[in-house]
């Protein structure tokens, strides 16, 4: 995968745009003293690489009544295939899959050090949680140990990746 050169002008627009993606192209121009042609340019160059993935929007999970928000530490079974002959797919391949199509976990990492995964989790309660975790994720035939922890408060929560080059911090 090539890596895309980008300017002040175009790490600036990324920054603005990570701030509010609902800015109009000239509203995005006026912020860095471009032209609205040349802006829209950069922005659809930057999209059509893949720097801009997608826009969203970003909901407050609380106020739609997820007001649990739980990290879990999974380890998985170690070995490579299941028994049988034919299996096609590892237990990793199986459990990323089921993951992909549990709604309550909204990220997923596979993580060095001694567990495997790291699931954030947005429940609405400690029962949502509970059901969660013994009707879905502890019936995984790969899942061998989890460990969660609960957030208690949010200090700090943020969409936007620093954009080396920006200006402004």
């Amino acid at each position: 995968m090539t890596e895309i050169v980008l300017d002040k002008i175009d790490r600036k627009i990324l920054a603005i745009l990570q701030a509010d993606g609902q800015l109009t192209n000239q509203e995005v121009a006026e912020r860095i003293n471009l032209s609205p042609s040349p802006c829209l340019r950069r922005i659809k160059r930057l999209e059509e690489s893949g720097v801009i993935r997608k826009y969203v929007a970003l909901l407050e999970p609380a106020k739609i009544g997820l007001g649990l928000l739980a990290y879990v530490n999974v380890r998985l079974e170690k070995h490579s295939d299941h028994p049988g002959k034919g299996a096609s797919r590892s237990p990793r391949d199986d459990f990323s899959a089921s993951v992909a199509q549990w709604p309550e976990v909204v990220a997923c990492y596979a993580m060095t050090g001694e567990m495997d995964y790291l699931l954030r989790v947005h429940v609405e309660d400690m029962n949502h949680f509970s059901r969660f975790m013994m009707e879905t994720l502890l019936r995984h035939p790969a899942v061998l140990d989890v460990k969660s922890s609960f957030a208690l408060q949010q200090i700090k929560e943020t969409t936007a990746l620093p954009v080396l080059g920006a200006g402004g911090g």
